[in-house]
């Protein structure tokens, strides 16, 4: 009863807000807001990934859901370190987080130190934790765990150095995120009510699929309402950052209010807010266009932000990260700084409360770099082009030599738009590019060597783009494709590398019920894929591994990595009469830094 009567005086403060303005709810009236203006100063940022997650640490931030899902690595490893999950559960981890050596002033002079002007802690993650004090739940950092009250620690902090203090809640996501606890037999069961710590644990959703059901019901929605208004309430953050699934068409009135409510908190405080958001979770010109691991080409005549993690594989501390090189990202920092853009840069904290020292390595570089270059940073201005000289690559552009090796490249015509190229310690007999069909060749799309027992050739199949505009022409590069395949294995055994931009079969790609008629994996490009197997190729790694589920290809968008919402289009393909001498097939998962990650085959001759 207090909980439910403290949300309805929230929810009551939110519509007396909206009423007496100056913000309505509604996107026109959003898009007048005024964004900060310190934020055009302060171009680095440090986000900060902490919570219940951190005393697995492993794999990712995602254990949480991953733990509860059958065939994920951290699945298994939670049943090999801790037990069954009906026996020992996520919310098990709670009185193991104590952050016993927390101390928010250190935090600060290492950010501060490396330049940043803001500070972006997770208030609370798609698990359900609260890092702060709240009236909304038990399940939070002063009653539980640490028994402090982090975010409102880091905010004072902050506010004695002169760093901007925001925040950001990933709570939407918790509509589904422990959802496959209850598939089996763990402590993730029914009855829920609001209030449990696993409430609700739906169905998970289709990350991709703005409209995918269950849609989230009113009693979550004004939770999640309820819940960001109080941290806007209790906190007063500058700046207000959502993860993605906001975006869905339930989130959307919700969204609205709440940057209304949060708005016209700003204007009764006296400073201009803003709501960072990803994708199309907001109208153009209502907050900061936020970007996940990602950036523009080209310098923007608006403020938006790119958030990126210190390490390649995860958010938040785990026992085996992958660090980025402290060059790596300076080289992101000015990159971003000279198209008007800021960068939010993570760590992750440890489940004691102390920093890795990989990411304090590279807060201290940064310091060190920052020492000589700060002005040029925080004083830049936004200039019609970010760089001298392109910013696509065109043939002669990149001239990058290994010792020992040959290279040949293929470049389009087109800047930037595609091309291919081999590495080799063995020099070839001869070298031809495209098929010698003028339709096909002026895309840099292939590359054929010949060696004296076979033929090596790499391709970039042509992908059938938004709405398969390009299908048609996709169908006849795979008839000419094919023909070309067949001349070639009539001299001698072909070898087929690269991106054929097709997940064959419905065990090569994560969601292939939704994905039906995407490009990629439409009933056409799929025929064509058997249509070529069946005229004399094997697919090396399906030849070897015919059950396994393993992807090479994951999308930028939507954590699809993290989930490993992924498809299998990179292919090893063989004449058929060499297929025997397959003695191992790979895809090498483990490799970041692409969307894309390496895939190999061996064979003996």
């Amino acid at each position: 009863m207090r909980i439910a009567q403290r949300e309805k005086e929230i929810l009551q403060k939110v519509e007396e807000k909206i009423a007496r303005g100056p913000y309505e709810a509604s996107w026109a009236s959003l898009c007048e807001a005024q964004m900060p203006q310190w934020l055009a100063k302060e171009k680095l940022g440090i986000f900060i990934h902490w919570g219940v997650y951190s005393v697995p640490a492993n794999s990712n931030e995602w254990y949480p859901r991953n733990m509860y899902k059958e065939g994920m690595p951290a699945y298994e490893h939670h049943r090999k370190t801790y037990g069954l999950q009906k026996n020992f559960g996520y919310k098990d981890f709670i009185p193991m987080f104590r952050a016993e050596h927390f101390c928010p002033a250190e935090w600060m002079e290492l950010f501060q130190a490396a330049g940043a002007g803001y500070v972006f802690p997770v208030a609370e993650h798609h698990d359900g934790f609260q890092m702060y004090r709240s009236d909304l739940s038990d399940w939070n950092a002063v009653d539980m765990g640490p028994k402090r009250d982090v975010l409102g620690e880091l905010k004072e902090e902050a506010k004695k150095r002169g760093i901007h203090f925001c925040t950001s809640s990933h709570r939407a996501e918790h509509w589904f995120f422990l959802g496959n606890g209850k598939t089996f037999d763990s402590d993730i069961h029914e009855p829920l009510k609001k209030g449990d710590f696993y409430w609700p644990s739906m169905p998970e959703a289709d990350p991709e699929d703005l409209y995918s059901r269950p849609y989230p019901t009113e009693e979550f929605l004004d939770d999640w309402l309820a819940r960001t208004a109080e941290l806007i309430l209790n906190y007063r953050p500058r700046l207000l950052y959502f993860d993605w699934w906001v975006q869905h068409e339930a989130f959307k009135p919700y969204l609205k209010k709440l940057a209304a409510f949060y708005y016209n908190c700003g204007a009764e405080w006296g400073t201009n807010v803003a709501i960072c958001y990803k994708h199309d979770a907001m109208a153009f010109g209502s907050g900061i266009v936020e970007m996940e691991r990602g950036g523009f080409a080209e310098a923007k005549p608006y403020p938006w932000q790119t958030d990126t993690a210190i390490a390649r594989n995860s958010w938040c501390y785990t026992d085996t990260l992958i660090y980025k090189t402290s060059q790596e990202i300076i080289c992101t920092l000015v990159d971003v700084v000279s198209k008007n853009g800021n960068l939010l840069l993570n760590v992750g904290p440890k489940a004691d409360g102390t920093l890795p020292e990989g990411d304090k390595k590279i807060l201290r570089d940064l310091a060190d770099w920052m020492a000589v270059n700060r002005e040029a940073i925080h004083g830049a201005k936004v200039w019609r082009k970010s760089s001298e000289g392109p910013t696509k690559m065109q043939e002669g552009q990149l001239d990058l030599l290994f010792e020992g090796y040959e290279s040949y490249w293929n470049y389009a015509e087109k800047k930037g738009y595609s091309g291919t190229a081999i590495y080799t310690k063995h020099k070839p007999l001869s070298v031809s590019y495209g098929m010698g069909i003028e339709e096909h060749d002026h895309e840099g799309r292939i590359i054929t060597l010949e060696y004296d027992q076979f033929y090596l050739v790499t391709c970039y199949t042509p992908n059938s783009q938004t709405e398969l505009k390009r299908l048609d022409y996709r169908m006849t590069w795979e008839d000419d494709f094919r023909k070309f395949l067949k001349s070639l294995d009539a001299k001698k055994p072909v070898v087929i590398c690269g991106d054929l931009n097709v997940a064959h079969e419905e065990i090569d790609i994560k969601n292939p019920k939704t994905n039906r008629r995407n490009a990629g994996f439409t009933d056409e490009e799929r025929e064509k894929m058997t249509v070529l197997l069946n005229d004399g190729f094997t697919d090396s790694f399906r030849y070897l591994h015919p059950d396994e589920v393993t992807y090479s290809w994951w999308s930028y968008r939507f954590k699809a990595r993290e989930k490993n919402a992924g498809w299998r289009i990179d292919y090893f393909l063989v004449s058929d009469r060499i297929k025997e001498q397959i003695t191992e097939a790979k895809i090498h998962t483990e490799i970041m830094g692409s969307d894309h990650c390496p895939v190999e085959v061996d064979l003996t001759f």
